[in-house]
């Protein structure tokens, strides 16, 4: 019994072709810069939306680098914007840059603490459920210290976000944060392409191209690193104070994550459904990278609930 037709797969084909077509002339065009402010501070908040989304997801940087570079990437012939990715398939994507990253200013301290970016982050997301009434609250994603900064945000006000994503961090339940003692004023040190290279550890997933529009597009959007004090407040992360499902995402090259520790903390989710997939192959930038696809998918199947 034939099952189908050559027609058919020539449709099929031409759909798939026009679907990636219309993502890489989405990609093409900037994405909507908003100003949320916070007590008095402007935040920068860039997004991207489909016509009528069927979710929204807030998206926070790493420790270096702002939201651009991070999720919405340029690359030439290759799709890497998160935001692009997350909004072909329904969602309504925002990614927030934090205090002294990437177009938002440093506020008058010259600082950046934990508690203050979980703050900022708060805000965002109810600004986020303001702008999509009759929406589920937001997804937060986090990659790197975003992810720790998501989950301190998330603990204190969990009414605020439906789900968290913990991406490329975990850390050992019942941790105690070390506080680095800073130096008296911001020391406001330059950022290096070598920086912009590091998160980059695996040849087999990472061409060329990616690493030279990161390092561009980094250092353009980056180019003095953020001053950070306060760390000792990530010792309030309590795995069994968390409401809400999570999500421990990292790949398995990834030199920052011990499969142990992510493995205890999925388990201390008590009060929480948490589940933990770790991205053959991929590393420590896995949404950048040739796993970018599998990154969304996975991303996208659990902040839709699936």
């Amino acid at each position: 019994m034939r099952t189908g037709s050559p027609l058919a797969g020539l449709v099929a084909v031409a759909l798939t072709v026009t679907a990636v077509a219309a993502v890489r002339a989405q990609s093409a065009v900037p994405p909507d810069r908003h100003v949320v402010r916070v007590d008095g501070h402007p935040l920068t908040v860039w997004a991207r939306q489909p016509p009528v989304p069927r979710g929204a997801v807030l998206l926070i940087h790493g420790r270096t680098w702002s939201s651009l570079p991070d999720f919405d990437l340029d690359v030439p012939r290759l799709q890497r914007s998160v935001l692009t990715s997350l909004v072909s398939r329904g969602l309504a994507a925002y990614a927030v840059d934090l205090r002294g990253y990437g177009a938002t200013p440093r506020d008058a301290t010259g600082w950046l603490t934990p508690g203050r970016a979980a703050e900022d982050v708060q805000e965002v997301l109810a600004w986020i459920a303001e702008r999509h009434q009759g929406l589920p609250p937001p997804a937060v994603v986090g990659w790197s210290r975003g992810a720790a900064i998501g989950m301190l945000a998330v603990q204190r006000a969990p009414a605020r976000a439906s789900s968290l994503v913990m991406f490329g961090f975990a850390f050992e339940p019942g941790t105690r944060f070390a506080e680095a003692t800073p130096s008296i004023s911001p020391a406001r040190q330059r950022n290096t392409a070598d920086a912009a290279r590091s998160d980059f550890v695996s040849p087999r997933v990472t061409p060329p191209a990616v690493i030279r529009a990161f390092v561009d597009q980094a250092l353009r959007a980056d180019p003095v690193m953020v001053d950070l004090r306060g760390d000792g407040e990530f010792s309030e992360l309590d795995p069994t104070r968390l409401s809400r499902p999570v999500l421990i995402l990292y790949g398995e090259r990834d030199p920052t994550v011990t499969a142990a520790h992510a493995t205890r903390l999925a388990a201390a989710f008590t009060n929480a459904p948490a589940r933990l997939v770790v991205l053959p192959g991929a590393d420590h930038a896995a949404h950048l990278e040739n796993t970018h696809d599998l990154w969304v998918r996975t991303v996208d199947d659990f902040v839709s609930g699936r």
